[in-house]
């Protein structure tokens, strides 16, 4: 009985070990700038790896009045390209840590 419990503390440490660079890879993804484009380059939007909007760009040449739709279709485009990079990014980035374990949630 004595020698499962020192099994335990030691799956407990690993565990602990794994929350940690789970933490650390969480917050260097969130310094990641993954870039999204749409029109060409017209229209650019930059995410973070925490997949929140931190830039939109958009060329002048792009700007005229009565084409507000087709710019509003492109910065949805490039956000949109800029989210699923993220996402594969951090899907490449936090699978490390559960590959082969079937956590239910993840």
């Amino acid at each position: 009985m004595m020698r499962g419990m020192g099994n335990m503390q030691g799956m407990m440490k690993q565990m602990q070990k794994m929350q940690k660079k789970m933490a650390e890879a969480q917050e260097k993804l969130g310094e990641e700038r993954i870039e999204g484009t749409a029109g060409g380059g017209m229209v650019t939007v930059i995410v973070s790896g925490h997949k929140e909007v931190v830039e939109v760009n958009i060329k002048e040449e792009v700007v005229d009045p009565e084409d507000i739709e087709m710019l509003q279709d492109l910065v949805l485009a490039a956000t949109n390209d800029a989210l699923k990079k993220a996402e594969d990014l951090t899907n490449q980035t936090m699978g490390q840590f559960t590959k082969g374990i079937n956590l239910p949630g993840f």
